[in-house]
């Protein structure tokens, strides 16, 4: 914000501002005469000054206010002190009082941040005590021993005067024994917002009430119907528990009058939470036990939240700086946000029972560049929250001007006011510091009102993860404020909507000038390169599933959650869950696979090979397209070319073979290739690369075969003759006498008696039978190179191993 913008404006009540003045003035003259008829100090006298100077300096008390109440006080109020000294030093200090100082109106909020910057500074300006009697005294303070102090003073006693912000101190006065006069030996400032009446006008205050994790989901799920969803530790159950930093977000927040802004995958999260689930615990998983917490805490936040204004972010709140910055030129990355802002009315809604606004993009810590708005409006979002350091006031205003700035492009940017957003970071776990906070917020808020007449639309946004104390204390500090008399509680559409001031500045700045300590964290280049990655892989693998939206959902949840600005400061956890991702996705994907082959034997000019497919998923995956190609086709050819493609199915846990019909046209040894291919013709998988070895039927071979052959024939024929010869002869002797004479010599040989007992009949059925033996093997015979069919065996259609079944 210019510096301009500190200096106030007009006082709504000039005439007790002129009254406070000319009362100081009368009531200083008799001491300014004074000191002028005093003689000068002598040396010993500076001495001891310089000496106790010295000694105050060091500051060896230390001042925590405790509680401070009200906060802003109006007429007829007492405002009550408490909180701790202590003696930090090496010597007791005695005679010891604390008090209160009220100081100077603070014009400026820029004087407001350099009295909190020196809040305990013995070196500065220090206003006198009020009446000694709001003060607690000590006879001691011991070295390293905190005491408790609590001082109560009607405000009327304080003189507070005109409205404003005014200057708050506790002090620590006593001696030592080595300085043994009264001293201030501690002390700290804070503020005191003083306007008792109502304010004309008052500010319209939006205060932004972030709930957003970090990420707690795995891709993986289980293998069940339902998908049972695998977290990657227990922290969510802690943040959402009694006590947690998320149950006391809800807690605090349902009482305030606040704009919700909520990260759908914290609550689809959550609500993952309130079925069965798993936990991971090293290399296994764990039953999650924490359902009745996740139930009771969203159904308190859906208490809280109904009526209210719910601004959802895209799913798992997507660096849009990093995107811009890293990741625009990288295929498919502006998809990715697409599709987190796509999936919110699927989430938010339903489980919150509320209709949130999608309209809001919001870059970390608001810091914007023309490339950064870019990338938020793409995916439909006409409003950016960005930051008053960011985008900073040029035109020399001296109020602070509203949040709405139109930027071009019917897009409108809110800036938050950065003093207000950024008053709750740092340590506030112990009550001082939660104390000062919530006063320097208040001093600001009233500072703010102050500079002009006109009305004005301010936007609080604080740090996306506020832990507990941060929460509380921003919590105390909206109570007092909503509660008070200058400021009203506006919605965010509504500030967003409202009237721009015509000389705030719109112009966004360039790259140059996004903070370098901010930049050092964004997601790199590689990050995004290994999501568009994955996203392929998975784009690849959905199509050949029966069921593709039980891998998809995960997934593409998966992805976006890898886009998180959660991951900033943690480089290392970024990278190993994208590692993660994308190993448990390739898991899935191999197992659908091809079936190694060993080398294949083919003795024939053509036979078939069989291919296997194995699906170890337990959904159903097809159609696929099954390639069969030969390397070496002019000895070995597929189906008469170069390759075959065939459309192969397989239900869910089973393997399936596809048949290949070769012909082999020369001797040697062919690769062939199997490769798996989906339907709009992308690879699927690793190919199987084999041998076959093909042995061509010669000349020779064929002319034994056809030897042999016509041996069977004459032998056949040969056969026929004889039996017709005898059959002949038979019918003559059965004409003639009807018995049959031995050793007719008709019969030649056949007739020689104990030399040749079987008769020419019985010879010839013998050899006969021999030769067909020789021409016709057995059935369970060895095969022969001469055989039709090929002599390798079809491959079974069982799963080469069981392994492991996942659902998807």
């Amino acid at each position: 914000m210019a510096e301009a913008a500190d200096f106030q404006g007009t006082s709504p009540s000039p005439a007790r501002r002129w009254l406070r003045r000319t009362t100081a003035l009368l009531a200083g003259a008799p001491l300014v005469a004074g000191l002028v008829q005093l003689p000068a100090a002598g040396p010993a006298h500076a001495d001891g000054q310089s000496a106790a100077k010295a000694d105050a300096d060091s500051g060896s008390v230390a001042v925590a206010v405790d509680s401070l109440t009200p906060s802003a006080p109006t007429d007829g109020d007492t405002v009550t002190v408490s909180g701790t000294v202590t003696n930090n030093g090496k010597q007791t200090v005695t005679d010891a009082h604390v008090g209160l100082r009220v100081g100077p109106e603070v014009n400026t909020r820029s004087s407001v941040d350099a009295i909190a910057k020196d809040s305990d500074d013995l070196q500065g300006s220090i206003a006198p005590e009020i009446d000694d009697k709001y003060t607690e005294k000590f006879s001691k303070l011991t070295p390293g021993v905190a005491e408790h102090f609590n001082i109560s003073v009607p405000v009327d006693d304080l003189d507070l005067g005109e409205d404003g912000v005014y200057e708050f101190a506790v002090s620590l006065s006593g001696e030592t024994s080595s300085q043994p006069w009264n001293q201030i030996l501690g002390i700290q400032r804070t503020f005191l917002p003083w306007q008792p009446d109502e304010a004309a006008p008052r500010t319209r205050t939006t205060a932004l009430w972030p709930l957003v994790s970090t990420t707690h989901m795995a891709a993986e799920t289980g293998p069940n119907e339902e998908q049972t969803p695998v977290f990657l530790n227990d922290d969510l159950a802690k943040e959402i528990s009694p006590g947690g930093r998320l149950n006391q977000m809800v807690t605090l927040g349902k009482d305030l009058d606040i704009t919700w802004v909520v990260d759908p995958d914290l609550l689809a999260s959550v609500d993952a939470m309130t079925g069965s689930y798993r936990v991971r615990d090293g290399d296994k998983t764990v039953v999650g036990t924490h359902q009745a917490v996740a139930k009771q805490w969203l159904a308190e936040l859906q208490d809280a939240v109904a009526d209210e204004e719910v601004v959802a972010l895209p799913f798992a709140d997507p660096d849009l700086a990093s995107l811009a910055h890293n990741g625009t030129d990288v295929t498919g990355s502006l998809n990715q946000l697409k599709g987190a802002t796509d999936v919110i009315n699927n989430t938010v809604e339903p489980i919150l029972h509320v209709k949130p606004s999608t309209d809001f993009a919001w870059p970390v810590d608001g810091a914007v560049d023309r490339s950064i708005v870019k990338v938020a409006t793409s995916a439909g979002a006409d409003n950016v929250i960005t930051r008053s350091d960011s985008l900073q006031e040029t035109s020399g205003l001296p109020y602070t001007p509203s949040a709405a700035r139109p930027i071009g492009g019917g897009t409108t940017a809110v800036v938050t006011d950065a003093r207000l957003s950024k008053a709750f970071e740092g340590d506030l776990t112990t009550a001082s510091a939660s104390t000062l906070a919530v006063q320097r917020f208040l001093a600001q808020s009233l500072a703010l009102n102050l500079q002009t007449g006109k009305q004005r639309s301010v936007v609080v946004a604080p740090q996306r993860m506020l832990s507990g104390s941060q929460a509380r204390a921003m919590a105390d500090a909206l109570r007092a404020l909503q509660g008070g008399t200058w400021s009203e509680s506006q919605k965010l559409a509504a500030a967003a909507a409202a009237k721009p001031d015509p000389d705030a500045t719109t112009k966004v700045p360039g790259a140059s000038s996004y903070p370098s300590a901010l930049r050092r964290k964004e997601l790199p280049r590689s990050a995004f390169v290994q999501i568009a990655r994955t996203q392929d892989t998975l784009d690849n693998f959905q199509v050949v599933l029966s069921d593709p939206s039980r891998v998809v959902t995960p997934f593409g949840r998966a992805l976006n959650r890898e886009m998180s600005a959660s991951w900033r400061g943690r480089a290392d956890e970024a990278e190993s869950f994208r590692a993660d991702v994308k190993r448990y996705l390739d898991g899935l994907t191999g197992r659908v696979r091809l079936i190694d082959k060993s080398e294949t034997k083919l003795s024939g000019r053509s036979a078939t090979i069989p291919v296997t497919v194995q699906n170890n998923l337990v959904q159903d995956v097809g159609p696929l397209v099954l390639r069969l190609t030969s390397t070496n086709p002019t000895r070995l050819e597929i189906d008469g070319a170069d390759y075959e493609e065939q459309p192969i199915s397989v239900s869910g846990g089973h393997s399936q073979s596809v048949k290949f019909t070769t012909s082999a046209n020369a001797n040697g040894r062919a690769t062939v290739i199997a490769q798996l291919y989906t339907m709009d013709g992308r690879k699927y998988g690793e190919p199987v690369t084999f041998d076959v070895k093909v042995t061509e039927i010669t000349a020779t071979v064929m002319l034994v075969i056809g030897g042999g052959v016509l041996l069977l024939v004459l032998a056949g024929f040969r056969m026929y003759t004889q039996r017709k010869r005898a059959a002949a002869r038979k019918a003559e002797k059965d004409e003639g006498d009807g018995t049959e004479e031995p050793g007719d010599p008709e019969d030649g040989p056949e007739n020689d008696g104990p030399e040749n007992p079987e008769g020419p009949d019985e010879r010839l059925q013998k050899e006969s039978e021999a030769e067909e033996s020789d021409a016709y093997p057995r059935a369970d015979a060895p095969e022969q190179p001469s055989d039709p069919t090929p002599d390798t065996a079809a491959e079974s259609a069982d799963p080469s191993g069981t392994g492991e079944r996942v659902d998807r």
